[in-house]
């Protein structure tokens, strides 16, 4: 198959690879920042009244340095997996599962207890 570019001289060719590089860039870092302003990051999100009770007493339970919020959806897939949803607070129990796994933790999610990916953690 011949290149629409095929017949050009190789500078000028390079020159058409770059610039329509940099204007993908472009567009790319452009559409990144709108992004990043209609969706507002986990840290900003206001919790609503009925999680803020439970963060509560997941603070008098287990103390506000074993606190960690989703950083992404989780959905369980294996017995004892919790399914949460991002923006959740959780407490940490232990951090590692049954097997001493330490990429599964072992949280309370103001309720439900279960394992769910430490990679999906983040200290809240």
């Amino acid at each position: 198959p011949q290149l629409p570019h095929g017949h050009m001289a190789l500078p000028s060719f390079w020159k058409v690879v770059e610039d329509s590089l940099q204007q993908s860039g472009a567009q790319l870092r452009a559409f990144c920042q709108a992004f990043e302003t209609v969706t507002p990051s986990p840290g900003t999100q206001p919790l609503t009244p009925a999680e803020e009770r439970k963060v509560l007493s997941l603070v008098s339970k287990h103390g506000p340095d074993k606190l960690y919020q989703v950083t992404s959806n989780i959905s369980g897939s294996r017995d004892l997996d919790l399914t949460l949803l991002r923006g959740q607070i959780v407490a940490l129990l232990q951090s590692a599962d049954t097997k001493g796994n330490t990429s599964r933790w072992l949280v309370d999610a103001g309720g439900p207890r279960g394992f769910v990916p430490a990679a999906k953690l983040r200290p809240y």
